[in-house]
């Protein structure tokens, strides 16, 4: 199997300090935590990014200065800039994160609407999908095809039918949101894509370790973070998001997989 890559997704737009006490908002929160994950085996670090009381922004200038903040301490880390942003936001504000210096790598690109819970919903009509793939293209940015159910893969495939998208294809499956986090959805999962893709998995609150052990086994990736997970086992806060990424590089360990470096990721990933 190639080696794992564990992307670190730090913060997010929804959980906060009252869920966790160590949620980065801060600039120097956020290259802390960033670090955290680095030093235990992240390669990736996904990126949103909060004013200093927490309130989630696509501001442009914020994102340069985390980024700034973040490859001062990780000179070789992949940032994952998030197009998703926060629940409301309009498609130009969430675009807004890309505006940045080095240009990214890669980001994400949600292929989808979701119900994030109540009244809440994530919209992501086919145009805004299309349209963000095109802009990602334009620009060489490597897109992360975010789904969070079988869905939402074929709007991803049918924006590749329209050559908005470059081969590899990569997808990050978000389970237990919108679609149940076992391993029988796992598998229907990695059975819908192209032959050829990468994929990594991440399971939200108490699925993330179980998708995690999933996704090593079967030769995917893993993404692990607060945004997804504050807690490191049942009834235990993790104190950051390097504890998180340290157990799973154990779990790694525990089945036979080493964990790649970010230039090996860019490799594996086909980011040029």
């Amino acid at each position: 199997m190639e080696k794992l890559i564990i992307t670190a997704c730090i913060c997010g737009a929804e959980v906060t300090k009252e869920h966790n006490p160590a949620v980065p908002y801060t600039i120097e929160e956020i290259a802390r935590e960033a670090k955290s994950a680095y030093d235990a085996g992240a390669s990736v670090i996904h990126l949103h990014v909060r004013w200093d009381d927490g309130t989630p922004t696509q501001d442009s200038s914020r994102f340069q200065e985390a980024i700034n903040a973040i490859l001062e301490v990780c000179p070789d880390v992949i940032i994952q800039p998030s197009t998703g942003g926060a629940v409301g936001m309009s498609d130009e504000e969430r675009l807004a994160s890309l505006n940045v210096v080095p240009k990214p790598e890669f980001a994400t690109l949600d292929c989808g609407t979701l119900n994030f819970g109540g009244d809440e919903i994530f919209v992501n009509t086919d145009n805004t999908i299309f349209n963000f793939a095109r802009i990602m293209k334009e620009r060489g940015i490597k897109p992360e095809l975010e789904v969070f159910d079988k869905g939402m893969i074929d709007i991803a495939l049918k924006a590749d039918k329209q050559g908005l998208l470059v081969h590899p294809l990569h997808f990050d499956f978000v389970l237990g949101v919108q679609m149940s986090a076992t391993l029988r959805d796992l598998v229907i999962m990695v059975g819908s894509i192209p032959h050829g893709s990468t994929w990594t998995a991440c399971g939200i609150g108490r699925y993330a370790f179980d998708i995690a052990a999933g996704a090593i086994i079967m030769g995917g990736h893993v993404r692990i973070g607060f945004e997804d997970t504050i807690y490191l086992e049942k009834g235990v806060l993790a104190k950051s998001n390097g504890e998180l990424v340290e157990k799973v590089a154990r779990l790694a360990k525990f089945f036979g997989r080493e964990i790649a470096t970010p230039d090996e990721a860019r490799r594996i990933l086909s980011i040029k």
